[in-house]
């Protein structure tokens, strides 16, 4: 639905390609900004409409939240062939002691991240509170020397983490943030600051605020709007017994919906429903407690699967 694929261009979110039509894409060099890419890109995917692979030749897609799905279906794939499944996060850290010291940021440090968004919120909070920023991206750079050149204080950039570091970070925080201004998938930071009891103070946008309960299990603010975060996080930082309740709650919903045991069986009636087993047929086995070996599921658009013919 989208050859950039993130239906992000220009600092906003944009659908024109779903709208009206793929070459709204190669216009705009969306993929790679290339304008060769790109078309050969919006060809490939045009062909395939056309001849109705994605409806037709595919048994199944895998979405990570009724938003994505919502987004799939309206950009032409059978509702009925979608089933929704999200991240998991294994293996358990355990919810964290105490209330956290400061805010982190992770992921990519790029346009459509929020990143920018941040660091404004920074400028204008009048309580002081310590954000490390871990993560790398084309925008290091600028961030940097906006900090430096606005004085803006508490703010640490760590870089890339291994998986292990980024999650103990996570633990010792009262707060993850994601100003995310793409409407994301599934971040797999979210599910890693649930499993640690985090609140998320997350973008009032697209699958964040699926995921994150407003003033339950964190807090939601406009996206692109600094000063509005800044007050969540004042709110946050002022109330910490509420904050201290919303990490419980991040903490149940993480054991009810993203642990590996809870994900591997809805992975597995998702197969026994595509296969379409009659009642009679030997069933797939589910094991009460399979041990997982995945540490950390990447965050993608979709999963197929095979047509079982």
């Amino acid at each position: 639905m989208c050859p950039g694929g993130n239906l992000f261009r220009e600092g906003k979110v944009c659908e024109d390609c779903m709208e009206s039509g793929l070459l709204q894409s190669v216009r705009h060099a969306c993929y790679r900004d290339s304008f060769a890419a790109t078309a050969t890109t919006a060809l490939m995917l045009a062909v395939h409409r056309t001849a109705r692979t994605w409806s037709e030749s595919v048994t199944g897609y895998i979405a990570l939240t009724e938003f994505s799905k919502r987004k799939f279906v309206a950009a032409g794939l059978p509702r009925e062939k979608i089933h929704v499944k999200p991240n998991f996060m294994a293996p358990d850290p355990g919810p964290k002691e105490g209330l956290g010291n400061c805010a982190v940021y992770v992921g990519r440090l790029s346009p459509e991240k929020g990143v920018r968004t941040l660091l404004h919120a920074w400028r204008q909070l009048r309580t002081s509170i310590p954000l490390q920023i871990i993560g790398d991206g084309p925008l290091r750079r600028e961030l940097a020397r906006m900090v430096a050149e606005c004085n803006i204080s508490n703010v640490v950039f760590t870089g890339r983490l291994s998986s292990e570091e980024t999650r103990s970070r996570i633990r010792s925080a009262r707060l993850l943030v994601l100003p995310s201004e793409c409407y994301e998938n599934f971040p797999m930071a979210v599910v890693e600051a649930f499993s640690c009891g985090t609140p998320v103070v997350c973008s009032r946008h697209g699958a964040m605020q699926e995921i994150v309960n407003d003033h339950r299990t964190g807090l939601h603010f406009s996206p692109g709007q600094p000063d509005e975060l800044a007050r969540a996080l004042e709110w946050a930082w002022s109330n910490p017994q509420q904050i201290r309740a919303m990490g419980v709650a991040a903490r149940r919903d993480y054991e009810q919906k993203y642990t590996a045991e809870q994900n591997y069986r809805a992975l597995m009636a998702i197969y026994q429903q595509v296969l379409g087993l009659p009642s009679g047929e030997r069933r797939l086995t589910i094991p009460e407690n399979p041990s997982p070996i995945v540490t950390r599921q990447p965050a993608i658009d979709s999963t197929t699967i095979p047509n079982p013919q």
